[in-house]
């Protein structure tokens, strides 16, 4: 695509021409810190153990074994990159049996009286 010998055309040319700015086409991301590599290790430790644990408390777990404080935000933007998510119940969990027969509800028009602040009784009919 580029070619950074060529004597025709100059680099700063064939940028032009692809629509590309220099600085993207020499820019090279960056390493992990050696502290991102470690919480990394650990996060996968805390992880292995308490699979069902979600950012906040692994967070909690990390600031508890570590002298230096780690944002919640970190450990989702590593846990993320890792692949990592909480184990926890997903949708449609209640979901009623049709074989099971359902109880009629014995108080529909049944008129229970009310205790009100005063101590009287009344119906909830009346006001």
């Amino acid at each position: 695509m580029i070619e950074t010998n060529n004597p025709k055309i100059s680099l700063r040319q064939q940028c032009s021409l692809v629509g590309l700015s220099r600085a993207t086409y020499y820019w090279q991301p960056a390493g992990e810190s050696e502290l991102n590599l470690k919480l990394v290790r650990m996060i996968d430790q805390e992880y292995t153990r308490t699979p069902f644990y979600g950012s906040r408390k692994i967070a909690v777990r990390l600031n508890q074994q570590l002298l230096e404080r780690v944002n919640r935000k970190r450990v989702v933007r590593l846990m993320r990159k890792m692949g990592l998510q909480a184990i926890y119940p997903g949708k449609k969990t209640s979901i009623p049996d049709h074989q099971h027969k359902k109880s009629p509800y014995l108080l529909r028009n049944l008129s229970i009286p009310i205790l009100t602040r005063s101590g009287r009784l009344t119906s909830p009919t009346s006001p």
